[in-house]
């Protein structure tokens, strides 16, 4: 493989040494008289993982496609690099560094898993219509450049076995990481995982863990992270922020929440929250 095609490396910053890579400041979001979103703030630091929980309907996609441009909030700003977000449509999301993945997979089942994977790099095309149709040489280095990244993926998610078949006969955990490799495609600081494990047996879901943390260091990026699967969570995020009915109810690192006690009512409750009491040695 050539070096070109390999993601730069850089030594990653100290957690805190910098300002924020994304600032969600006091977002607000309504649907018929509904808050889905009631105020919500917290940073997210560079070459961090943030994780962000919550029981059904806490809010948490809902402010994920506010991060995609999906949705628009009624108030508050969110901030990429310091600049906001909200005058820029959806459409230009991916090229300054965000990429998403879905909760519902949302793969191209008439193309290959290579071809899917080559798409999500279509932020980082510079070629034209013009110099497309002439076939200039820059166009075929493009190309190549990105073919080449694209066999890198397939090799770093074990897809290369499958790579010439179509998403719709592959196993659920497959398509999973084929998505994943297709968010990863566009090379972006910012990774929004949502809800990664929904469908994995436990082995699946340690080995994600595993490949997220890795993605983490070789790619010199940061990840949002979406998840009900607490383990997962509290294995790979650098800090937690818990949503309930739209707000924040909770922020710290992984230990914090697992003793806060609002987290636990919110999230779990009941037996369940007396469970993770006794497991993290509370009474």
């Amino acid at each position: 493989m050539s070096e070109s095609a390999k993601a730069p490396q850089r030594p990653r910053p100290p957690l805190g040494a910098g300002p924020p890579l994304l600032e969600v400041r006091e977002v607000a979001l309504g649907f018929g008289g509904i808050l889905a979103l009631d105020g919500v703030s917290f940073a997210l630091e560079e070459g961090s993982i943030l994780g962000l929980i919550g029981p059904n309907g806490a809010g948490k996609t809902t402010l994920f496609n506010c991060l995609s441009r999906i949705y628009r909030p009624d108030r508050g700003d969110i901030l990429y690099e310091g600049r906001s977000l909200l005058s820029r449509p959806a459409h230009r999301i991916a090229e300054i560094g965000i990429a998403r993945s879905f909760q519902n997979l949302a793969l191209f089942e008439n193309q290959t898993v290579f071809a899917n994977i080559l798409i999500g790099a279509h932020s980082r095309s510079r070629s034209n219509f013009l110099s497309d149709g002439l076939r200039l040489p820059s166009v075929r280095r493009q190309e190549r450049a990105l073919e080449e990244a694209a066999f890198e993926l397939l090799d770093l998610f074990e897809l290369k076995e499958v790579a010439e078949k179509k998403p719709s006969g592959l196993p659920f955990g497959t398509k999973k990481r084929v998505e994943l490799a297709r968010a990863l495609s566009a090379r972006p600081k910012l990774l929004l995982l949502d809800e990664p494990a929904g469908g994995l047996n436990h082995e699946e879901v340690a080995a994600l863990g595993a490949l997220i943390r890795r993605i983490r260091e070789e790619r010199q990026l940061s990840v949002l992270l979406v998840e009900h699967h607490m383990n997962l969570v509290m294995s790979v995020s650098d800090k937690v922020v818990a949503l309930d009915f739209g707000r924040k109810i909770a922020e710290g690192t992984p230990a914090e929440i697992q003793q806060n006690d609002s987290v636990i009512r919110a999230y779990l409750g009941g037996r369940k929250g007396d469970e993770v009491k006794r497991a993290s040695g509370r009474r």
